[in-house]
């Protein structure tokens, strides 16, 4: 029988891998759900267009209302690779993936639906007293097409999958210390790989776009990950400090240790 002090760390674990992947899946799926919008990052700091020349198109930093979110998805798979693993990671991004396609098998179904005459009589006119169908606004909103559904899913398996696999590869040569290193160089290599991979089979296999098209617009998109990643990397740090305050140091470092060696690290004796 396992004794109290055994089950009160189990329990901690559970709880800990609980909280971090309902912040993985949330996370994940909402960056999905408002991804539809494209906002303007130089408009942020009321700044014009960049217009960057990119094999031959004139680019701004236009992104999707998901990379707000979306870093910290890139930070909570460092830390359940750090104490989970690459098994916890490839179970909470699969089970993100089947959720994610039930989120848009629901919308598909609803934006079917009929609208209610009394409900889009009283949505029938915006803020400024124009014309205005709720019913199409609300379907244009949620609904994605098949490419962007597939390009997005894909990439994201991917790029998770990526993501451990370097990150315990340069565990094997860190150990235990320099998270910054193997937390910040699986993300700009995974990310390299996402930015690519959703706009190829979104816009270049179900689309319509060149392949030159879809390299200048990943490297876009690429760049601002490149920065947010590293710019968040303090972050770390701190979870780090909370996690091992919330289990115990000595508890917290089994578990890492337990982590690297289920994944196949080679850890460095100390």
């Amino acid at each position: 029988m396992a004794s109290p002090t055994s089950l009160a760390h189990d329990k901690k674990r559970t709880q800990l891998f609980l909280v971090l992947s309902g912040i993985f899946l949330a996370n994940a799926l909402l960056a999905e759900l408002i991804g539809v919008k494209i906002f303007s990052g130089e408009a942020i700091f009321g700044l014009p267009g960049a217009q960057l020349n990119l094999l031959g198109y004139k680019l701004d930093f236009n992104l999707t209302a998901g990379v707000i979110i979306w870093p910290v998805v890139f930070i909570t798979t460092d830390i359940i690779n750090e104490y989970f693993g690459k098994e916890g990671v490839k179970k909470v991004s699969i089970l993100t993936v089947l959720l994610i396609l039930y989120a848009f098998l629901v919308i598909s179904i609803v934006t079917k639906l009929p609208p209610a005459q009394f409900w889009q009589e009283l949505n029938s006119k915006d803020a400024q007293g124009n014309p205005f169908n709720m019913n199409f606004a609300y379907n244009s909103v949620y609904r994605q097409g098949l490419g962007i559904i597939v390009g997005s899913v894909t990439a994201f398996l991917v790029s998770q999958f990526l993501d451990a696999t370097v990150f315990h590869w340069l565990r094997r040569f860190t150990g235990s210390k320099k998270i910054w290193l193997r937390a910040t160089g699986s993300t700009v290599v995974s990310q390299l790989i996402d930015s690519i991979v959703v706009l190829f089979i979104a816009f270049y296999a179900f689309g319509n776009w060149p392949l030159s098209q879809v390299i200048s617009v990943a490297a876009i998109n690429y760049i601002y990950k490149f920065f947010i990643a590293v710019a968040l990397t303090p972050l770390l740090y701190v979870a780090h400090y909370v996690i091992d305050k919330y289990l115990g140091h000595t508890e917290a470092e089994e578990l890492i240790e337990e982590a690297a060696i289920e994944s196949g690290d080679v850890v460095p004796q100390k």
